[in-house]
């Protein structure tokens, strides 16, 4: 980023009327790879869906389902990595190009390690944990599961690894090379999805077994980038090697409160698929299509709350707390801008897109509903709910933010699903009620938190 100046202060008031940390230039340099990056990597299971789809409803359900239980593993990567983003980006605006090369090796480490030990995990007990989640599906439905759970476990290790090389790119706000090497990994993705299922008929392994080999492609070529010397700062052996408990305790103290809201979050997701699955086939699989969308249109409040990282965690770790809150409100100012824009257009574009699918006259009709459910709420919602929280992680308010999104995915998300899906009888739209429901509820009390200033007071580095 350019190099910091003077920042001009509006008379009287004490707030930056224009600040030089970050150029608009710098922010849609920042900004615009995130998207597009984000956007290359839903696609990854926008591809799985829409090509499994031709193999059968019982295959699109089991990846479906699966996908949801994946994705409590995924997010606790990304928490990891976004503990590591925070403390890394925090040392960059400090310019403790120590401490960063060192928190930087140490997040890979810790990576590495805890995505062996998911790994083995996942794969002795993946027929229990099925069976205790799904067990009411059809036999192949199961089947399908099985099949797609065992195969994702063994890219959990290269998908934590690039997870902490991408981290260290962000906060160095070279997202254009995170981007370029999501557009490679997404072809190769492709690429296989079309062999695997049209070409050998795989079905569900067809669409797994790419995706595995994208995730290593990845996960090697963001390593080897992350020891070249020329960058701010970049791995070392020694560090990578070793622990260092102080800076270990200081990344999992970020990491920890976001993993436990993450995971806790997923598994709620995960509980309520088993409530899905209890809809039949067609619901099933309209939830799982759904979805797909869902992940579209939700990109650009998730790119956003990267930035928010990158961005936060730089001002707070240059001590200005004041550039800090401005950028805070310029980039949630573009949230909701973006936002609204994104999820009008994946609106305006779901019906066409949807003819190419293999579906029922009944789960298509579904997928709509659950379509516009989803992108009203996330549109005006999400930016407060997602991106901001981001913010606040960023500046070290991370209990806080743990503790609020426990207690709304358990009042919010869960119990309403209850009531909404099963006592009234609502089914999947009911779940996706009660999403829209645990959104607000978090945005309310996150802009509260923000305009107060209580995330001000914490110091992470």
């Amino acid at each position: 980023m350019k190099e910091r100046t003077a920042r001009l202060m509006e008379p009287g008031k004490g707030i930056p009327e224009e600040r030089k940390i970050f150029s608009d230039m710098d922010l849609k340099n920042l900004i615009v790879p995130l998207f597009m990056e984000q956007l290359l990597a839903v696609l990854v299971g926008v591809a799985d869906t829409f090509m499994v789809s031709y193999a059968g409803e019982a295959a699109v359900s089991g990846v479906s389902l699966v996908n949801m239980f994946n994705t409590i593993f995924i997010y606790l990567f990304s928490a990891v990595a976004a503990g590591g983003a925070i403390v890394v980006s925090q040392y960059i605006g400090s310019r403790d190009r120590a401490n960063g090369n060192l928190s930087g090796g140490q997040l890979l480490m810790a990576s590495g390690v805890f995505s062996l030990i998911i790994t083995g995990f996942v794969l002795i007990f993946s027929p229990r944990l099925l069976r205790l989640l799904f067990g009411e599906v059809e036999p192949d439905v199961m089947e399908a599961c099985t099949t797609y759970l065992r195969i994702s476990a063994y890219s959990y290790p290269a998908l934590a690894v690039y997870n902490a090389g991408a981290a260290m790119y962000r906060s160095m706000g070279k997202t254009k090379v995170t981007m370029y090497l999501s557009a490679a990994s997404n072809g190769i993705n492709v690429a296989g999805n079309a062999i695997g299922v049209f070409l050998l008929h795989g079905g569900v392994a067809g669409v797994a077994y790419p995706s595995l080999i994208a995730r290593v492609f990845s996960a090697v070529v963001i390593t080897w980038m992350c020891f070249n010397k020329a960058n701010v700062i970049f791995l070392e052996r020694r560090h990578i090697f070793s622990l260092d408990g102080a800076m270990v305790r200081r990344i999992l103290g970020v990491a920890i409160p976001n993993g436990i809201e993450n995971g806790l979050f997923q598994l709620a997701k995960v509980a309520l698929s088993s409530i899905t699955a209890l809809f039949g086939t067609a619901q099933i699989a309209a939830n799982g299509v759904a979805q797909s969308f869902w992940s579209v249109a939700a990109l650009m409040g998730t790119a956003m709350g990267l930035a928010f990282v990158t961005v936060t965690g730089q001002c707070m770790g240059a001590g200005d707390k004041e550039a800090a809150e401005y950028y805070m409100r310029k980039l949630l100012k573009m949230t909701f801008a973006a936002s609204i824009l994104w999820n009008g257009l994946i609106l305006a574009v779901s019906p066409l897109v949807l003819k190419g699918y293999a579906l029922s006259e009944e789960a298509e009709s579904l997928v709509v509903v659950l379509i516009v459910i989803h992108n009203v709420f996330n549109a005006v919602c999400y930016p407060l709910s997602g991106a901001l929280s981001n913010g606040l992680r960023a500046a070290g308010d991370v209990k806080f933010t743990m503790y609020i999104s426990l207690l709304s995915t358990v009042a919010g998300r869960v119990l309403f699903s209850i009531i909404f899906a099963v006592k009234m009888n609502m089914g999947v739209i009911g779940v996706a009620l009660a999403m829209c429901l645990d959104w607000g509820i978090r945005a309310v009390i996150f802009w509260l938190r923000f305009v107060r200033g209580t995330w001000k007071k914490f110091n992470i580095i």
